[in-house]
């Protein structure tokens, strides 16, 4: 079997890589050990975050990393044993967390965060996901009113971004969600972002799209990906499929095919949970407790409670403590009914020390591509990262310059 352009991986970032591709006129397959969108695209909140201007960062405050160092915190957790193996890692992302690395950082994103929402309405519309979408934006809450006023702050500084928000005291909220507590005292209601109630079935839709525009989705195991005679070629379950280009979009398993290739890049994993709850009341917009590090969404399966960050071995076995940590927080502000799932979901952000993704071409192999480590964000940047790419592999002029996001970085 041959084709232009091999994307490995089915997740948000290598299905919409593979239709921004296909719209360019390439012969794209599209390879995974799963179906499209049930790996991490199948479990994250649902945030198009179109707030999110400024990364993730590393914490910086000296009270704040020593609570963190008791480990007793429901927003991040680490697993002492892995502590060793993570250390030169954090290391890295806390330098790249001072001031001016992180205003570079945000300066990259901020073309692709400008454009999240209107890529993602682009394929919304054009695979007719409407159903799944909503456009009322997602609501930061408190229960600490000093932590209020210092949020309102900051949020109002973000004007500078173009951002739309409403700042909330605990009477606008509660005429929001009137279910929530009166241990809520307020918020920020972010008006950009759009929300998902089914993230894997998006992902899935955004597929079936590919596949009813001829593209073709195999079953393949990425680490069989070989270079003879100047085409790539991968072992599916259909048989052996060539192609000139092959895309690794494989988020956390990236470095399973990247390493016997030589590519040695700081590829961590951010381990995180979600679980689902009957809704005995009603919640119309999605809530992230800042302080407590989970956020409710109203999903179509029922609302899903998804952590924070756990720094453990990628392979290790669940460990509910991060989610019951969540949990017993989330009752005090919202009454979850019973856990609707026989057990937690566990997901894998792709994450690089310097809080930007890799997009673009491999260093030392023609007709490899690179396309993931978007952390927390890449259900919100899959679509604009994908056309990016394939502007880049087209010749294109790309929506913004794309040196940040190299490879070669790392080098």
């Amino acid at each position: 079997m041959n084709c232009d352009t091999i994307v490995l991986g089915a997740g948000i970032v290598g299905v919409c890589t593979a239709l921004h591709l296909q719209a360019r006129g390439r012969q794209v397959t599209l390879v995974d050990l799963k179906d499209p969108g049930e790996g991490t695209s199948y479990g994250n909140a649902g945030l198009i975050e179109r707030s999110s201007v400024v990364p993730y960062a590393f914490p910086r405050e000296f009270l704040r990393l020593l609570r963190y160092g008791l480990n007793r915190e429901s927003d991040v957790r680490y697993s002492p044993c892995h502590l060793p193996r993570i250390a030169p890692w954090l290391l890295s992302f806390w330098r790249h967390s001072a001031p001016k690395p992180l205003a570079a950082a945000t300066h990259a994103l901020r073309p692709l965060i400008e454009r999240c929402v209107l890529e993602h309405d682009a394929l919304v519309e054009q695979a007719g996901l409407e159903h799944l979408i909503r456009a009322n934006g997602w609501i930061e809450i408190f229960r600490c009113p000093r932590a209020l006023r210092r949020a309102q702050q900051e949020a109002q500084a973000m004007s500078a971004y173009g951002l739309h928000f409403e700042l909330l005291d605990a009477a606008q909220l509660h005429a929001r969600e009137a279910n929530l507590s009166p241990a809520v005292c307020g918020g920020v209601h972010w008006l950009d972002p759009k929300t998902v109630t089914d993230p894997g079935n998006l992902t899935k839709g955004y597929a079936a799209l590919f596949s009813l525009r001829g593209g073709r989705v195999l079953r393949g195991d990425a680490r069989s990906l070989r270079s003879e005679a100047g085409a790539w070629q991968l072992m599916t379950a259909q048989g052996l499929l060539s192609a000139r280009e092959v895309v690794v979009a494989l988020g956390p398993e990236s470095n399973e095919v990247l390493n016997p290739l030589g590519y040695r890049l700081p590829l961590a994993v951010k381990r995180g949970y979600h679980m689902h709850y009957a809704a005995n009341r009603e919640l119309k917009h999605s809530l992230c407790d800042t302080q407590g590090g989970y956020v409710l969404a109203p999903m179509d399966q029922g609302i899903r409670l998804t952590t924070g960050i756990e720094f453990a071995a990628a392979d290790a076995p669940i460990n509910e403590i991060q989610l019951r940590r969540a949990e017993a927080l989330a009752r005090q502000v919202f009454p979850l009914g019973e856990r609707l799932d026989p057990q937690p979901w566990l997901g894998k952000r792709p994450c690089l020390p310097d809080m930007l993704p890799v997009i673009g071409p491999a260093p030392n192999h023609p007709g490899l591509w690179f396309n993931f480590g978007h952390a927390h964000h890449g259900l919100t940047l899959g679509p604009v990262s994908g056309r990016l790419l394939a502007e880049m592999m087209t010749g294109e002029q790309p929506l913004t310059d794309p040196a940040a996001f190299s490879a070669a970085r790392f080098s």
